[in-house]
This record gives structure tokens, sequence and C-alpha cells, in this order.
């Protein structure tokens, strides 16, 4: 069997199924690999579960990197505390990536029109001041 890429399996899962795209959930597997949901554009019992847990994700997220700030912050603080911040601050990284491209693959595809190739947004001159 031929191993195709996770973006690739999605969209083809996408096409499969519906006109929306799968949703990457905010958890994974027992083993570690992703949770997909497809559902329709007013989502349901799932789809709201998962985003109270990527806003727990990321208020989580907030309080540790505040007291990762203290811990860093202290030049009397134990390798056992600057390792153990390091070790949260690691584990919220990850669950914030997860949160950010679920959200960009929910994001509509940009029209041929708008800003070109697909590149980096672009910006009119009056923002640029």
């Amino acid at each position: 069997m031929r191993r195709i890429d996770g973006d690739r399996r999605r969209q083809d899962l996408a096409d499969a199924v519906s006109e929306h795209r799968p949703r990457l959930l905010p958890w994974t597997t027992g083993d570690g690999k992703s949770c997909l949901l497809i559902t329709d554009s007013t989502g349901g019992y799932v789809s709201r579960l998962a985003d109270e847990m990527e806003a727990a994700q990321l208020a989580l997220a907030e309080e540790v990197l505040k007291e990762a700030h203290e811990v860093l912050g202290d030049s009397l603080s134990t390798y056992t505390n600057v390792r153990y911040a390091g070790i949260r601050l690691a584990d919220c990284l990850a669950d914030v990536l997860r949160v950010a491209e679920s959200r960009g693959l929910r994001l509509p595809e940009p029209d041929a029109g708008e800003g070109g190739g697909g590149g980096a947004p672009a910006l009119s001159a009056e923002a640029l001041g």
C-alpha cells in the first residue's frame, strides 16, 4: 500500500465525503495519530467539544507562559523548576501548533484575484504608512 502525505490524505477524504474539509481535532489517538472530523458547516457536539478544548488549551498555554517567565526571571530557580517549565512549555507549544494548524486548514481558499499566488497577504501602501 502506497503511503500519501497527511495533507493529500485529508483533501482526498474531504473530496470523497463532502465539500467541507475535515477538521483536525485538538487531540490525538492513543498512539499519537491525528483525529479528523467531517461535519457540515453547522457543526455538532464533537465540533463544540473541540472548540471548548482548543479554548482551554490556549488558556492553559497563556498560564504556563506566565509561570515560565516567572521561573526563568528568577535567578534562584532550581534546575528542576526550569526543566519542568520547559517541559510544560513544549507540551503547550505542541497544543497551540495543532490548534493553529486546525484553524488554518479551515480557512477558505483565497480567490485567484485576491493577493496573487497564495503567498503572504499583500499590504496596501496605506497600511505601510
